[in-house]
């Protein structure tokens, strides 16, 4: 097992394309994050109040819950932790993610994907989710970063 982990939730496949690369040139483990109930496009329609992701990041006690699978965070030192940028902040789902796992001790680095905003005040957003934490490094990772790119970055951290 290696001692790093790329953790990441993609709704649409664009973060996970990145993850893969990021897992590939780091030479780290690699989990998903899924939802237990799929997202739908329609559930990803910003522009519509009740749709679902829109019900769920108006709600800050939304935990949606995730598909069995246990990610062994116990086993890592680093996490790279990668998800779309949705509303200025990280989707409801990585919320859960972080309060099921003891991230104590742990190195969490987020990445993102977005169509137009940045990290903004994410890291911040996430700290009360994963106590004992350190949140450094976040970097938005549109485009099609190269893998040279990717392992450059990972090692400044």
């Amino acid at each position: 097992m290696s001692k790093t982990l790329v953790a990441y939730f993609s709704a649409s496949g664009t973060t996970r394309k990145i993850a893969e690369k990021l897992a590939n040139a780091t030479g780290s483990d690699i989990y998903e994050i899924k939802p237990a109930v799929p997202y739908t496009k329609a559930d990803l329609n910003w522009q519509d109040k009740h749709s679902r992701s829109s019900v769920e990041m108006n709600d800050p006690a939304s935990r949606p819950e995730i598909a069995e699978g246990d990610a062994h965070i116990a086993g890592y030192e680093k996490i790279f932790l990668g998800f779309p940028i949705w509303w200025y902040t990280a989707p409801s789902i990585i919320r859960s993610f972080l309060e099921k796992y003891d991230f104590g001790g742990k190195t969490i680095v987020l990445f993102a994907t977005s169509g137009g905003s940045g990290l903004g005040k994410t890291a911040s957003d996430l700290a009360s989710s994963c106590p004992g934490a350190k949140i450094a490094g976040g970097k938005l990772l549109n485009g099609n970063p190269s893998e040279e790119e990717l392992k450059k970055w990972a090692e400044s951290l």
